[in-house]
């Protein structure tokens, strides 16, 4: 029980930092690359697993909306990336493979989903855009944010406190 308390309220601050830090965000070809959300999806696969990293890209996509902080791109945008890796992380305890689960997840899986969000939901013309359009900017902002949550993750992990946070939401 206290595990899951810990979890869920690590989770409420990952969900807010993504939402945050989603007002630090760039336009690449029609798209609001946004590289903190992939940053917390990558903190969420080390600290949390699959689940609560898709949860919480979940949640900080839909309150992203809400305020109007973002598009319905922020769905595909994120919760691919979290889901893939969240379940690469649990099954390799790798960090490099985790960096390029997010990458893959997000760019190519939640790049190519966008299209039929752009479509069905945004009211795309399917003339005006390729069903790979998305995958470009989504690579940009994915990379960034691989790259930033590689550096955090790599210091916390030298300086031995990666362990310790990993082991404090464990029990």
């Amino acid at each position: 029980m206290q595990s899951n308390t810990k979890k869920l309220a690590a989770a409420g601050i990952f969900c807010a930092l993504a939402v945050v830090g989603s007002m630090f965000s760039f336009p690449v070809f029609g798209s609001k690359c946004a590289p903190v959300q992939h940053m917390v999806n990558i903190l969420c696969a080390v600290l949390l697993g699959p689940f609560y990293g898709v949860g919480v890209a979940f949640v900080a996509s839909l309150i992203r909306n809400i305020f109007g902080l973002g598009s319905l791109m922020a769905f595909p945008g994120s919760m691919f990336g979290a889901l893939l890796c969240g379940i690469v992380y649990h099954k390799s305890k790798n960090i490099l493979a985790t960096l390029c689960g997010e990458v893959f997840g997000t760019a190519v899986l939640g790049g190519l989903c966008a299209y039929p969000v752009a479509v069905l939901l945004m009211g795309q013309n399917t003339q005006d855009i390729a069903f790979y359009a998305y995958i470009i900017p989504f690579l940009i902002s994915t990379v960034v944010g691989a790259v930033i949550s590689a550096v955090l993750i790599y210091s916390i992990k030298k300086s031995g406190v990666l362990q310790k946070m990993q082991t404090s939401l464990s029990h």
